[in-house]
């Protein structure tokens, strides 16, 4: 008698390990592509110390905003693209070549041979390219995982995808001030090992899992999208610049146009792909709920996640640290490491939020964290610009565990919600909407602040100037000058009045208290406060709307049904197509009485709905 044949235990088949190992190099991908969006805000002080450039030049400022929002704007763009590109030819294909691509655009940013503008000129350009890999790691990491793992295991699996790119946004922040203390050059440099050996790995281990949608390329769709959505977004910066006597640039002709035509080919693109016979995003995926209202809630959180992201630093890095005996040099690094509890609210709640959404449903926990996440905004609206550490930091922290419940069931929701054929497409629309987000995030909470800064900062710069002894007509002078400048030299660490006074010479006129006390650690963040203040409610009160209207969506999901391939023949209605409910119940629709409305399809590719 022989023995049976050795079955091999479930939990280590190759299907189970493979899942597993789509999760690591996916994470990593993730992880980042996110802390190269972040890494530069903390390092830009080293990086334009290294070229040789003064970042508060007015020549100047629009290098220091592309290097902030060119790699996000890159991959609001193109997320989209190289999603459907993915369910034309195979995702595990795309995503390795953005791997290949986001390495040796790593290496390219740390051999940067130039100074000066031209410097800063490669470090733009080869951001750019970097973002392109970065966006085809983004728009198929997702449809990946949720090809390889099963139902009952997807909000996990995408929990932990979602929190390491969070995780790795807000780690670039100390990694950006640890690395940049040592070499500017070195931000770019930690991408390289991992990037070459993830991306090995990639080539050797990853496999398509998931349907190929075939079809060809919508030209005239990916033109019209590309091009108005980048010339939305270029608006917003030029928007950020002076322009004439203008604080901002938003009275500037060419950012009206840019706008204008931007929105005018926008819905060129919408009718564009209301027509074709092999659109490049399926409008029809909006008639499903749960994809539509949890992309219109994850936009409001992504802006208000990135505007918060960008004023904490400067509040920290601009008035809080100096206030309490920081260096202006060392205050980058200070600065990412005070928001790490944010970080760790996020690496807290993430994991935890996406197991519970496989039990529970996503639309309970993603609305709490939403309406968590407006409450945290309130928090820090109320604290006195000279606040206890210890009360902000568990105002951050709250607002990390609120970023964490929201984002691992909302992205379970919307992925699950689509067809499988349709999953690299609808990945790569739910990334554009939070890279979008980000890149917007940018311009209205920096625009909010500026205004807040702009009312009341001349003034109260010309009185603080004029008492410590600088002639009237240079204090005027200086105290008229566009807030952008004060701004960013918060932002980057810098005491801006040496730099505003030395071309007038008004520093050698006085006595060395005053000039001491003039460039010292106290005068410039002391004086910046109040005004700085007055944007700040304005800014985080918006960011608290913007939250709640999130949660309102997020509860508007319903308890969506989950579309899928059409399964075999049955004998009670010749076709089946499982629903999956939030709640993780299937049924099928020959068990069912319902019979959904045709138009409920969201295919648009000429198919008929499987239930006829």
């Amino acid at each position: 008698m022989t023995d049976p044949p050795k079955t091999r235990a479930p939990g280590r088949s190759a299907g189970d390990r493979y899942k597993w190992t789509a999760l690591t190099n996916t994470t990593a991908a993730v992880f980042m592509s996110a802390l190269d969006g972040s890494i530069v805000l903390i390092a830009l002080p080293a990086i334009f110390r290294g070229v040789h450039l003064d970042p508060l030049a007015p020549g100047n400022i629009a290098y220091l905003l592309w290097m902030i929002m060119g790699y996000r704007l890159v991959q609001a763009v193109l997320v989209v693209t190289v999603g459907r590109l993915g369910d034309m030819y195979g995702r595990v294909r795309i995503y390795n070549s953005g791997f290949a691509v986001f390495t040796f655009a790593s290496i390219l940013l740390s051999f940067d041979p130039f100074d000066g503008g031209h410097g800063a000129m490669w470090l733009i350009a080869w951001r750019v390219v970097q973002a392109v890999g970065g966006s085809m790691l983004a728009a198929n990491s997702a449809a990946i995982l949720t090809d390889a793992f099963p139902k009952e295991q997807r909000g996990f699996a995408l929990g932990i995808n979602q929190v390491a790119g969070l995780a790795g946004m807000f780690l670039g922040l100390v990694a950006g001030g640890l690395l940049s203390a040592w070499d500017w050059r070195a931000v770019f440099w930690v991408n390289v090992p991992v990037g070459v050996f993830f991306t090995l790995w990639a080539y050797r281990t990853l496999r398509e899992t998931g349907k190929r949608g075939g079809g060809r390329i919508d030209w005239w769709g990916n033109i019209t999208f590309a091009v108005g959505l980048s010339a939305v977004l270029i608006a917003v910066t030029f928007g950020l610049q002076p322009y004439g006597g203008h604080t901002m640039g938003w009275t500037n002709p060419l950012v009206d146009g840019l706008i204008a035509g931007g929105l005018v080919l926008l819905a060129a693109f919408v009718a564009i792909e209301n027509r074709v016979s092999a659109p490049m995003i399926q409008l029809g995926l909006f008639r499903l709920r749960a994809f539509t209202f949890g992309n219109l809630a994850g936009l409001g959180i992504s802006i208000g996640r990135g505007g918060m992201q960008f004023v904490l630093i400067i509040w920290l890095q601009g008035i809080w640290l100096p206030l309490h005996g920081y260096d202006y040099s060392d205050t980058p690094l200070w600065a990412g490491i005070f928001m790490l509890p944010l970080t760790a609210g996020f690496l807290a709640a993430g994991p935890v939020s996406g197991y519970l959404s496989d039990r529970l449903g996503s639309r309970g926990l993603a609305t709490g964290g939403a309406v968590l996440f407006g409450a945290s905004f309130l928090g820090l609206m109320l604290l006195p610009i000279n606040f206890s550490y210890w009360i902000f930091a568990v105002l951050i922290a709250l607002n990390g565990i609120a970023s964490g419940m929201f984002a691992s069931p909302n992205s379970s929701s919307i992925m699950g919600s689509v067809p499988a054929q349709l999953r690299g497409v609808a990945s790569g629309m739910r990334a554009t909407f939070q890279n979008s987000g980000t890149a917007v995030s940018i311009g209205v909470f920096f625009s909010l602040v500026i205004a807040g800064l702009a009312h009341s900062l001349p003034r109260t710069l010309t009185t603080g100037l004029r008492e410590q002894g600088v002639a009237a007509h240079v204090a005027t002078q200086v105290g008229g000058l566009p807030p952008v400048s004060s701004l960013f030299a918060a932002q980057l660490g810098v005491n801006p009045i040496k730099h505003l006074l030395q071309p007038s010479g008004a520093l050698t006129h006085l006595t060395a208290v005053q000039q001491q006390t003039l460039t010292g650690r106290r005068f410039f963040p002391t004086l910046i406060s109040g005004p700085f203040h007055s944007g700040l409610v304005i800014v985080f009160a918006f960011g608290a709307t913007l939250a709640f209207l999130a949660a309102l969506a997020s509860l508007l999901r319903g308890n969506s049904l989950t579309a899928k391939t059409p399964g075999p023949p049955t004998a009670a209605t010749g076709t089946t197509l499982a629903a999956a409910t939030d709640d993780g119940a299937e049924t099928t629709r020959a068990e069912t009485s319902m019979r959904p409305d045709p138009g409920d399809w969201p295919i648009s590719t000429g198919e008929t709905p499987p239930w006829h």
